[in-house]
């Protein structure tokens, strides 16, 4: 299978090569040529298989590079249960009397969030892709991060020869536990950047980056290329599909559903590439119905598919759901480039108007075929501490903040549709990533106003009867190892003088 850029540049390439480069030539995002299919018949196949051979399966369709047992030994390297417990992606029933919901818990990885899900496996293809291609330049790794991705990144690349890793971050959009993780990561080949901006202006920057041909030749002399590992990378998408793959296998094999029945997933999303993950799952043949996407207040995506206008031009949120404050979701252009039946044209056209106006209005055909399936909504912080405090009563579960957000959208969807198929919340961030945040729903608003971070997720854990994950005990204990921050503006140079 080959890849092509979204932007429609009459280019193919291998699947080494888009996971190698990151982002296509002409600024658009790598997708396949063609998406391959899942019968019933090879999901029932999948039904005795363990979630490592599950992704493995699913990766193999889609990366024709590489071989299924090399795919089958990079899985089970990167789900290896000293890093994610038996099951890297368990799937958990709410409550034993309500047959209906069922919580995808996707961040028992060693950040604790669910860009592990990718992060641990993207090493692996990424050194192969190298390899693959006869690439002897180094490759330099360069990341925006809302708070998770980059220490996702961090801590799958660190250390991996031939890589360098540059990871920029809203000097002031993360949590307290995010930022804690990243700047104490050891590792000979990690950079950790603070911006003064937001996850936008951050992202932007790397992709003003990416798209500087005259920066690329310049690192080029210097045997260095540019590589992504944020979602725009297919090499980081690709092993998000699975998660849905095995979590549908895993209903059927528990009778919850017969094989062909259709269920919703909900999903909190800022960048769009964990709900667009659901969606290629579901275009392959897994029977979904709704994809619920669930915004903070933050709400672009929500007004996006109620009304087909994309617009940044609005203000900007904090908001105690902090890995979802972004305003300019990029992997919703895969999305777009695939449901107006791959017209580059168009594609090209709305980014266009994106960057040059600030908004974009899709056309009323491309707006229905997008609510047929999906359902947007937002949640405001009110409504997340609510919804925190509700599951805890109602499930004895504890959530964090992000997915507070999609139980708090379903729980209005389901109220006006009475939709009552089977409905699968993602979970992907653990609670003690904002501990403060659940602490502060859970036992009253100001608890932790005053209190360590350590006292709160040592409160935390006893209230909830959880273990502290391991990447995060400790932390304020941990030797801080990079301390830089510097203007947006800048970022162009500050990569030049670490890679130099």
């Amino acid at each position: 299978m080959n890849y092509i850029s979204s932007r429609g540049a009459d280019v193919k390439f291998t699947s080494a090569q888009a996971i190698k480069q990151g982002i296509a030539p002409d600024g658009g995002l790598f997708v396949p040529e063609m998406i391959p299919s899942l019968t019933e018949n090879d999901l029932s196949a999948l039904l005795g298989k363990s979630y490592v051979e599950i992704a493995a399966y699913v990766l193999s369709l889609y990366l024709a590079d590489y071989s299924k047992s090399e795919l089958l030994d990079y899985c089970a390297s990167a789900y290896d249960p000293e890093k994610f417990g038996e099951d890297p992606a368990p799937l958990v029933q709410l409550n034993k009397y309500n047959e209906r919901e069922y919580i995808l818990e996707l961040w028992h990885g060693p950040t604790a969030a669910f860009k592990d899900m990718a992060l641990q496996v993207l090493p692996y293809l990424m050194t192969a892709a190298i390899r693959k291609t006869g690439e002897k330049s180094k490759i330099c790794i360069l990341a925006a991060t809302s708070g998770d991705t980059g220490k996702a990144a961090l801590e799958g690349f660190k250390d991996v020869p031939g890589t360098e890793v540059i990871v920029f971050y809203p000097s002031k959009g993360v949590s307290e536990a995010q930022r804690l993780q990243m700047i104490t990561t050891e590792g000979s080949n990690v950079h950790v950047v603070a911006v003064e901006g937001t996850f936008d202006d951050a992202q932007t920057g790397v992709k003003n980056i990416f798209a500087d041909e005259a920066f690329a030749t310049s690192l080029r002399e210097k045997n260095v290329i540019l590589s992504s590992a944020n979602s725009i990378n297919w090499g980081r998408l690709v092993p998000q599909i699975a998660y849905y793959v095995a979590s549908y296998v895993t209903l059927v094999r528990d009778e919850k559903i017969v094989l062909g029945e259709k269920i919703n997933v909900v999903v909190p999303t800022g960048n769009f590439g964990n709900i667009l993950a659901a969606w290629y799952a579901m275009k392959m043949g897994v029977p979904i119905h709704k994809l619920i996407c669930a915004s903070n207040k933050n709400k672009v995506l929500s007004d996006f598919f109620r009304s087909g206008i994309y617009d940044k031009k609005r203000e900007f949120y904090k908001t105690n759901s902090p890995s979802m404050d972004i305003l300019i979701s990029s992997n919703l252009e895969r999305l777009l480039f695939e449901i107006t039946g791959k017209d580059s044209e168009k594609v090209r056209m709305w980014m266009e108007q994106l960057n040059s106006t600030g908004s974009y209005t899709v056309d009323p055909q491309t707006l229905r075929l997008l609510q047929n399936v999906f359902v947007g909504g937002f949640a405001d912080e009110a409504g997340i501490v609510k919804t925190i405090r509700e599951a805890y009563d109602r499930f004895d579960h504890v959530i964090d903040t992000h997915t507070a957000v999609g139980f708090n959208v379903y729980g209005r969807y389901y109220q006006r549709s009475e939709d009552d198929k089977k409905t699968i919340f993602v979970s992907t961030a653990s609670p003690f990533k904002f501990a403060d945040s659940v602490m502060d729903a859970i036992c009253g608003n100001g608890y932790s106003k005053g209190r360590s971070a350590e006292t709160i997720v040592k409160e935390l854990s006893e209230e909830s009867s959880l273990p502290v994950p391991i990447g995060l005990s400790d932390l304020q204990k941990l030797p801080v190892l990079h301390t830089d921050q510097i203007a947006k503006e800048e970022m162009k140079t500050k990569v030049l003088a670490i890679l130099t």
